[in-house]
């Protein structure tokens, strides 16, 4: 038997530590002395004591590790609560995952962000023939699936054009997006069903030329945003997106494309 200083320098435990799983009953001394309380402790023990260092490493709390000690469970029992906390632990991985890809893109955002107020210039666009849907989508990379209607709509012909998107609502939306999707074309062509001919107005915008993924456009945007309002401009009409590359199939985190963003301004009064 060992007194409980002895124990706990064998096992490299705190004397606080061990007398908090005694009160917890995770772990009882084999005997307590009546006449002077000092608590003593049986080698045998050993073995209870690793199944609670491990769990506890683990990250099982006390409560689940008293569950997980008791003679009465089952090995299937113990199984499912292993189980359930690789579950848990593999959750929790992936959502500091996602914390630290947030975290590399706001640096990158922050390196890149006096390069790409640069980049920021004041143009003037003609106006463009364009054959487009516009319709009410779930959420902006949704708008893809509206280029191939176009595209059945005028019998392919013109697919060769430049494809652009423009959105209409003048705020950012989560879903019922109002989004118009098409593609430029040199002169007028015949088309059908809900597919509109028409020329865009031509129109002063701020232009950025943005070389990465779709899902990183947020980062472009707000940055374009910040230069309009520097510069004592104002939003003139709905912005617009014009993709100079981009491959099939489509992906939101493929860094090779080529959006230019096109932001209608005017001059503030």
């Amino acid at each position: 038997m060992f007194k409980i200083g002895e124990f706990s320098a064998l096992t490299r435990i705190s004397i606080k530590t061990l007398r908090y799983y005694d009160e917890t009953g995770l772990l009882r001394p084999a005997h307590v002395d009546s006449a002077t309380g000092y608590r003593y402790y049986s080698a045998q023990q050993l073995p209870r004591l690793h199944r609670i260092l491990a769990l506890k490493d683990l990250g099982f709390s006390l409560d689940q590790i008293g569950m997980a000690l008791q003679s009465t469970i089952t090995l299937q029992e113990l199984r499912g609560m292993v189980t359930l906390r690789r579950t848990e632990q593999e959750n929790h991985v992936r959502e500091e995952q996602e914390r630290l890809a947030r975290l590399e893109t706001l640096i990158k955002f922050m390196e890149q962000e006096s390069k790409m107020s640069a980049d920021i210039v004041i143009k003037e666009v003609g106006p463009e023939w364009i054959v487009s849907v516009r319709e009410t989508i779930a959420n902006y990379p949704s708008v893809g699936a509206l280029y191939p209607e176009v595209i059945n709509q005028t019998g392919g012909t013109c697919a060769a054009g430049m494809p652009v998107a423009i959105w209409h609502d003048m705020e950012h939306k989560e879903k019922d997006v109002d989004a118009e999707a098409g593609f430029f074309i040199k002169e007028a062509l015949p088309s059908h069903g809900t597919a509109r001919m028409y020329q865009l107005d031509g129109a002063t915008v701020a232009s950025y030329m943005h070389h990465g993924a779709f899902n990183r456009l947020d980062e472009a945007y707000q940055n374009v945003m910040r230069w309009v309002e520097a510069n004592h401009y104002r939003v003139a009409g709905p912005f617009r997106e014009l993709y100079h590359y981009c491959t099939q199939p489509v992906r939101q985190d493929d860094d090779s494309y080529v959006t230019e963003i096109q932001v209608p301004v005017a001059k503030t009064a």
